[in-house]
């Protein structure tokens, strides 16, 4: 246990122990970099460590406060939960009560004022069992507007005994006041070397398939840790019959079969609106991993890798010109999710233009 248990993103957790070990902690601190890699994993261990009763400059997750802190974060999510399947607006911010550890999400859209007064009326009191106090905001660019100015009062003038940790993915989203009034540490990706030794000690991936899904996480932890190989083949299945419909046959002489089996796939994309935006995604990978062999040849970062002789074969067939029109569609697929247009339509006007 302690801070030698996170994974990658090295540069960050020895920047945190430094200056535990200095007690030179400013009052706030901005953890920004891409989703997945440990920002909220990393912000909940600072929070143990600064209360850890045990040890200096790290934590034990065993002693009396480690454990309570757990808790603490425990209990604030499962309210976070309880508020946001509240129908009544006007109630889900009733009561809100924040412990010395607390740990603050939209429960709308947004982080609302009222969660922000909360938080500015604890952070100035006595720590009820702690010697610090810790707010975790977890989407910091969600924070209202109309709660903004009031956060950065208690940044302005941190409260004694009080840290306060935001954490987003793009620093820039947040307005340069906050920024600059916090002590920001930088997450990247995680090195494949890290995400494949976690694949490999979940035990739930064959040997063969580890470069796929170490490519797919692309740095992410958590997605290396939530991969499906099935889930993931049955999302990619209808993109390998659109793709390779489209990129192995003249249409000008195509059967009526063909031409059904082409929109049967334009079907099979299309269903499931819940599921369109990793449907998307997986779609843009592949038209990524075709531009990856067009125009260098190198498959050192070709996602799909283990589909390496198919996507030779569709590169070849549909050039540069071609994979431009499908990204096009892509991009107007997504258009179209956003004003509720019959999707289906959409993909099969694609297929009759790239056809």
């Amino acid at each position: 246990m302690g801070f030698e248990s996170f994974l990658g993103n090295p540069a960050a957790v020895l920047t945190l122990r430094d200056l535990l070990r200095r007690e030179a902690l400013s009052g706030s601190f901005l953890f920004s970099g891409p989703d997945g890699v440990g920002k909220k994993s990393l912000a909940f261990m600072l929070a143990k460590a600064l209360n850890c009763e045990r040890l200096h400059g790290d934590f034990c997750g065993n002693c009396s406060h480690c454990v309570k802190t757990e808790e603490m974060l425990l209990r604030a999510r499962e309210d976070l939960a309880r508020r946001r399947e509240m129908k009544d607006a006007t109630r889900r911010v009733e009561g809100l009560i924040y412990f010395d550890v607390q740990f603050i999400e939209p429960i709308t859209r947004f982080i609302l004022i009222e969660q922000i007064r909360q938080l500015r009326s604890a952070a100035y009191a006595r720590a009820f069992e702690f010697q610090r106090r810790v707010f975790i905001l977890n989407q910091a660019q969600t924070v209202h507007w109309q709660a903004v100015d009031l956060l950065l009062k208690v940044m302005e003038e941190p409260p004694e005994g009080a840290t306060l940790v935001l954490i987003c993915p793009n620093a820039y989203e947040l307005r340069p006041t906050l920024r600059s009034r916090c002590r920001r540490i930088q997450f990247r990706p995680v090195e494949d070397g890290v995400i494949r030794q976690v694949l490999q000690n979940q035990k739930r991936i064959q040997a063969a398939q580890l470069d796929l899904a170490t490519r797919w996480a692309a740095g992410s932890i958590a997605a290396a840790i939530e991969f499906d190989l099935a889930s993931f083949q049955a999302s990619r299945q209808p993109w390998i019959d659109f793709i390779g419909a489209l990129a192995g046959k003249d249409w000008r002489s195509a059967s009526a079969g063909e031409w059904k089996a082409l929109f049967d796939a334009t079907k099979a994309l299309a269903e499931n609106r819940e599921r369109l935006e990793e449907r998307l995604k997986t779609g843009y990978t592949l038209l990524s991993d075709l531009v990856q062999i067009i125009e260098t040849g190198d498959t050192a970062r070709v996602v799909n890798v283990d589909l390496l002789p198919r996507l030779r074969q569709w590169a070849d067939r549909l050039g540069l010109d071609g994979v431009e029109r499908l990204k096009h569609g892509l991009d107007e697929a997504y258009r179209l999710q956003t004003r509720n247009v019959n999707l289906q339509l959409g993909w099969e006007a694609l297929a009759l233009d790239s056809a």
